[in-house]
C-alpha cells in the first residue's frame, strides 16, 4: 500500500505509525490491560489483527474488571488501557498515570431478567427497575468486582436510594460479565451487562433484555497511553501507535463494522 492510500484511511499521525512499524524499528509486542466486556464479544479478535497488519505490533490482552485493569496500569503492568469507567478514567489522568485520555466508542447497558420478569421491571427506568428488584427480594447477580458494569450498577442503586438495601436477592459473584451471566441464567436472576457481551452471549436460558433505553445506561469507552515517565519501561510508542490506529478513520472503521447476527455491538465516536 503506497503512502497515499494510507493517507486516505489512517488519520496522519497512525500514517507515521503505521510505516515505522511495517520497517520493524518497535518492540513487536505491547500488553493492553482492557475490560472482560471488549475481549468476550469478540471485538478485539477483530480488531489487533488489522491494528497488527497495519503495523506490525502484535497486542496481548489481559482482559479484567476496570477497576483491575486501572490498577495493572498504575503499576507499570500494561502499556495501553482500554476501559469504560470515565470517572476512573478522568482520575487516572489526573494522577499523572496517562498524558490524555481518548473516547473511543461506546455502546450501552441493559437489564436482563427472566422472560416472564416477575419482578415487574420491564420498561425503559433503570431506576424504577431496581426499586421493583428491591422491593420484590428478586435474585440479582452483581459482577461485585470493581469493573465498569459494576461501577455502574452501583451508581444506579444509589440513585435509586438502595445503595445499602438491595433486597435479599441480591448477590455478588467477583466475577467476569460472561460468568455473571451464567449465574444469572441458571438461577432466572437479574443481571446489569453490557450489550456487547449480551448480544454474544449463547447460554441465555429464560434470560431476556427488560430494561434499555434509559440515557443512564450510556457506556463510554476510553484508551490511554501509560505514562512513560511513572514506568519508563512502558512502550510507549508502540502503545500510542495502537491509540492513534484505534481513533484514526481505519480504527473507527473497524468498530463499526464489527457485527454478531448482523446487529453492531459498539459504536465509533472518537471524533465526537
Amino acid at each position: 500500500m503506497n503512502t497515499t492510500m494510507w493517507r486516505r484511511v489512517l488519520a496522519p499521525a497512525a500514517v507515521a505509525v503505521a510505516l515505522a512499524g511495517a520497517g520493524h524499528a518497535w518492540s513487536q509486542a505491547i500488553t493492553m490491560a482492557s475490560t472482560t466486556s471488549t475481549e468476550q464479544s469478540g471485538l478485539f479478535g477483530a480488531l489487533l489483527p488489522r491494528f497488527r497488519q497495519a503495523t506490525g505490533v502484535a497486542v496481548k490482552v489481559v482482559a479484567v474488571g476496570t477497576g483491575q485493569a486501572i490498577d495493572m496500569a498504575r503499576r507499570g503492568d500494561a502499556d495501553v488501557l482500554f476501559v469504560h469507567d470515565q470517572a476512573a478514567e478522568e482520575k487516572f489522568v489526573a494522577d499523572g498515570w496517562a498524558l490524555k485520555r481518548y473516547p473511543v466508542m461506546y455502546n450501552d447497558f441493559v437489564l436482563v431478567g427472566p422472560k416472564g420478569d416477575p419482578a415487574g421491571v420491564r420498561g425503559k427506568d433503570i431506576v424504577a427497575a431496581l426499586k421493583n428488584v428491591a422491593a420484590a427480594n428478586a435474585p440479582f447477580v452483581s459482577r461485585g468486582d470493581k469493573s465498569g458494569t459494576h461501577a455502574a450498577e452501583l451508581r444506579y442503586w444509589t440513585q435509586a436510594g438502595l445503595a445499602a438495601a438491595k433486597g435479599s436477592g441480591y448477590r455478588e459473584c467477583g466475577c467476569g460479565m460472561g460468568p455473571a451471566l451464567n449465574i444469572a441464567s441458571s438461577t432466572n436472576a437479574y443481571a446489569l451487562a453490557d450489550r456487547g457481551t449480551w448480544l454474544s452471549f449463547r447460554n441465555r436460558g429464560d434470560l431476556a433484555i427488560v430494561v434499555e433505553g434509559d440515557t443512564k445506561l450510556f457506556n463510554q469507552y476510553g484508551v490511554m497511553v501509560v505514562n512513560p515517565a511513572k514506568h519508563p519501561h512502558v512502550k510507549a510508542r508502540e502503545a500510542q501507535a495502537f491509540v492513534d490506529w484505534i481513533v484514526s478513520p481505519a480504527g473507527q472503521a473497524a468498530i463499526a463494522s464489527y457485527r454478531i447476527g448482523g446487529e453492531q455491538l459498539f459504536f465509533p465516536n472518537a471524533a465526537r
